[in-house]
């Protein structure tokens, strides 16, 4: 089984993008998608809207996303092609009580790619991607402490990255609208080859 996690260091970068093309462009894995997403307090982990519903009991959420035209991002990710699409959802510093059903989907899949960062607390995936926008000064405490663990360097706007982390990894320049090249599926591919050679 190969496990693939994009991160960023912000939000609207392209990392929806980034994940939405390489199941596009490596159909063979036949992909379990994931969708992370933490809340703060005051929104429901059950849809993300705001509310004052949190219990303790309430601070997770999984769904299956069975519709690849509703619109979410999740649904983007059936719609290029991945065999099942999961948003999971946990309130803030909460992912480790979502961890149990994370794996047992993680168990039930071919393959795996998560869009998430701070995933990275709880496994060590094949391949960590992470998509820096220059453009873009926002930079999550969670994209830092992981950057250098990054195997590859997304990069989808131009300008200067100030990442030292990031200085020496491979780098891949991903614009949009597609968050995609040719050279980055290769990458992926070739990276990932030995995890398929042993499965199959």
């Amino acid at each position: 089984m190969a496990v693939i996690v994009v991160g960023g260091h912000s939000r609207n970068i392209g990392k929806t993008s980034v994940v939405a093309g390489l199941i596009a462009h490596l159909p063979e894995f036949r992909w379990t998608a994931f969708k992370i997403t933490q809340y703060g307090h005051g929104f429901c982990t059950a849809d993300g809207k705001p509310c004052q519903c949190q219990t303790e009991d309430s601070c997770v959420s999984l769904s299956a996303e069975n519709d690849p035209a509703s619109g979410t991002d999740t649904s983007r990710f059936l719609a290029a092609g991945a065999a099942r699409s999961i948003w999971v959802r946990t309130r803030i510093g909460m992912l480790a009580e979502a961890m149990p059903r994370i794996e047992k989907e993680l168990a039930a899949s071919e393959n795996a790619i998560l869009e998430s960062n701070s995933i990275l607390e709880f496994l060590t995936p094949d391949l960590y991607l992470t998509v820096l926008d220059p453009a873009v000064e926002d930079f999550k405490n969670s994209a830092r402490r992981f950057l250098d663990r990054a195997d590859a360097v997304l990069i989808s706007s131009t300008g200067e990255i100030h990442a030292p982390a990031a200085d020496e990894k491979p780098r891949f320049w991903v614009p949009p609208p597609d968050y995609m090249s040719g050279e980055l599926v290769d990458f992926v591919r070739a990276r990932l080859a030995p995890q398929v050679a042993t499965v199959s």
